[in-house]
Parts: C-alpha cells; sequence; structure tokens
C-alpha cells in the first residue's frame, strides 16, 4: 500500500466500519476492560473521553464506569472563535448535548464547564491508524495535534492513550514534524506503552 497518509486513512477507516456491529459491541468492553485495568486511570481524579463516530471504539461502558468510581469526565468540544482547535468541557449522564458540524455529540458549551489540559491525568484519543512506537494517524483536522501542540508546558502533563481496533495498526505510519506522539495505546487485545526519548 502506498504510504500517503490520505490513503492509510481511507484503508484504517473501511477496515474498522466493516466491523460488525457485534465486533463493536465486543471491541468496546475488552478495551473497557483493558484501560480500566491501568493503573493511571485507577488513580485518575479526571479523564478525557471521546464519544465514538466513523466506526471508532466506543467509550461509553469505560465512561459509566469511571462515572460510577467518581472520576470526572470531559468530552472535547470544537472551539468556538479559535479554528481547528478543541476545548474538554465536563460530561455527565445530565450533560446537555448538542451536534457539531460533523455531526458528533458534544457538550453545550458553557464557559463554566470548560477544563484545562492540566487538570486532566488522561487524555482517551481515538485513532484512525497508529503503529507500535506510538505514531498516530487521525482523522486529518489536526486538531489533537493543535489542542495538544504546547503540552511539555503545561506544570502537569496528561498521559496520551490511543484507543483503536486491531485492524487499525500499521507496521509503521509517515509521521509530520507536528505530529503529538502517543504515551500508550491500546486496543482490544494489547496495551502498547510507549517509551519516550
Amino acid at each position: 500500500m502506498s504510504s500517503s497518509r490520505a490513503q492509510w486513512r481511507k484503508h484504517f477507516r473501511e477496515a474498522r466500519n466493516n466491523l460488525s456491529a457485534k465486533a463493536q459491541q465486543q471491541a468496546a468492553a475488552d478495551v473497557a476492560h483493558r484501560l480500566s485495568s491501568l493503573p493511571e486511570l485507577r488513580d485518575a481524579r479526571r479523564v478525557a473521553a471521546y464519544l465514538d463516530n466513523d466506526g471508532e471504539v466506543s467509550l461509553r461502558e469505560l465512561i459509566l464506569l469511571l462515572q460510577s468510581r467518581d472520576v470526572a469526565t470531559s468530552l472535547p468540544v470544537l472551539h468556538p472563535f479559535s479554528g481547528k482547535h478543541l476545548l474538554f468541557l465536563d460530561y455527565t449522564p445530565h450533560t446537555p448535548m448538542k451536534k457539531n458540524r460533523f455531526g458528533i455529540a458534544e457538550p453545550e458549551l458553557r464557559c463554566q464547564s470548560v477544563r484545562l489540559l492540566a487538570e486532566h491525568q488522561v487524555i482517551l484519543m481515538p485513532l484512525v491508524g497508529f503503529d507500535n512506537k506510538g505514531n498516530r494517524l487521525g482523522m486529518g483536522g489536526g486538531f489533537y495535534d493543535r489542542t495538544l501542540a504546547n503540552l511539555d508546558r503545561l506544570s502537569r502533563r496528561p498521559l496520551l492513550i490511543g484507543v483503536a481496533h486491531d485492524c487499525q495498526q500499521a507496521d509503521a505510519l509517515p509521521v509530520m514534524q507536528w505530529d503529538i506522539p502517543l504515551n500508550a495505546i491500546v486496543t482490544p487485545t494489547q496495551t502498547i506503552r510507549i517509551s519516550q526519548p
């Protein structure tokens, strides 16, 4: 296969969207089990998650489990003014939701619900593709890369964990200079920890 990022995206999106509903449910359960057993999530006070779209692994089961343990959860929201950036807002079962311009449900924007990156111990990120070096391929909009670009300047840096189906793994992905590397990747069958340089 060509190493073009657009072709990788097309390949992996087709692969995850071709999974049956039963396979998706099993993947969500397996990923929730793997993530919930990680010490970083067991000790976390606030975790940023996402609501699945376009064949992504669902984190709904994990979010409910975290909330039952009194772990605060946040969801990404498209920044209303700052182009291709994300904000993270509180999310509970009672949070008013709306659909963003991509048709993805997100919390309604309320200033008092915005949470800083440094308030999170863990940020769970959806992946289109990944390799075992921690390189991630997103949807191509650069939202996470822009939002996390200054992560190393934070007083407390959250752990970045990518979430994907096993069929989204590549031997090696083409990497761009602005790509934000992950600390770990979790799939239904594996937890890959990345040693940072």
